[in-house]
């Protein structure tokens, strides 16, 4: 019997997964679930914005399908089954976008086409239909669940607010929709080190990423101050590049969660390296610049940008803020484009 991932590269040789399946780029290495489309880089961006209770995104390369995902992709038919499903109403004037095409055309359109299903019924006899329901929400909530030189400038910053972490009024979708994306960002949370004590003895930590609009969490880990996550999260990198914002957080059934420290990171200059090594060949380590421990306190080891087989990673050992103490160990990778 055929694995997941033999399974997966039989669906993309199908002819009309061979395109993006909203604006017909060569070549797709992403999929929105659980429509089952196949999609670009470019338009996977907008279908992050969307958010994990419309449309999951995951890496045809990156990540690990599982039998679900695959059975997912394969129920759904193939982009040509999911093109005459959610466009089978498209009016005959409309300009379905282009590879080219702005970023307002592509977010317009998936924004329509997935969350508002504008063209799944004929609009004279019916209205638009929500993909918002309670157990639609659900289930997609159930399945998404590490002093300076070299002229990038300085990556950390103690300047987390916690005013900042109160919502000040609601973006409307559209706007976040409209974002640019110019790439994607692995986060790897490896471990958290003597972290403050929010129970009677210990607590129950996971950590809390956000990236522009974007939010999402690790695993809770029970009952300890030296929790081991080893759990990669990735997100898509907005234009302009916002900081990279850590929330520590106690996980409390009754109460609110309670607060365990937060850290924040510039990823311009991991991003700026990227852009320089993405195509260099080089194949031996390579130490691209370095910060050093200071006197700002967000550091408490060293950080090395470096390129290791090919890929740009940084080495990062917070020491987190506003909070009596408390490590945080990750590693950044910035994916280029053509994956």
């Amino acid at each position: 019997m055929a694995n997941a991932r033999e399974r997966l590269e039989h669906l993309l040789k199908q002819p009309a997964n061979k395109f993006c399946a909203d604006c017909g780029t060569p070549d797709p290495k992403w999929a929105a679930l659980p429509f089952g489309a196949l999609i670009c880089i470019k338009c996977s961006g907008t279908h992050r914005s969307l958010g994990v209770h419309i449309s999951k995104v995951i890496s045809v390369n990156l990540d690990e399908w599982t039998d679900e995902e695959v059975n997912c992709l394969s129920g759904s038919g193939g982009n040509a089954a999911v093109n005459t499903r959610y466009e089978a109403f498209l009016p005959e004037n409309y300009k379905k976008p282009r590879q080219d095409c702005s970023t307002e055309e592509r977010s317009n359109f998936i924004r329509k086409k997935y969350e508002l299903q504008q063209f799944v019924t004929d609009p004279q006899f019916s209205c638009p239909l929500r993909l918002n329901n309670k157990h639609t929400a659900d289930k997609h909530h159930h399945q998404q669940n590490s002093t300076v030189r070299h002229g990038f400038g300085h990556p950390f910053r103690n300047s987390w607010k916690r005013k900042e972490t109160d919502q000040k009024g609601l973006k409307k979708m559209t706007d976040v929709g409209m974002v640019e994306f110019v790439g994607l960002i692995k986060v790897n949370i490896r471990r958290g080190i003597n972290l403050a004590v929010r129970d009677v003895m210990s607590s129950d930590p996971y950590v809390m990423l956000n990236l522009g609009h974007q939010s999402m969490k690790t695993k809770v880990i029970k009952n300890t101050l030296n929790p081991v996550w080893n759990e990669i999260l990735m997100l898509s990198i907005p234009h302009p590049v916002p900081s990279l914002k850590l929330q520590v957080f106690d996980k409390d059934t009754f109460t609110s969660d309670d607060r365990m420290g937060e850290a924040e990171v510039d990823i311009q200059p991991l991003i700026s390296a990227a852009r320089e090594y993405e195509n260099s060949g080089i194949t031996d380590p390579l130490e691209v610049s370095k910060w050093l421990v200071g006197e700002d306190g967000t550091l408490s080891k060293d950080s090395i940008i470096s390129v290791v087989d090919g890929k740009v990673k940084q080495e990062i050992m917070l020491r987190l803020q506003n909070v009596e103490q408390g490590e945080l160990e990750i590693e950044l990778e910035c994916v280029p484009l053509s994956q």
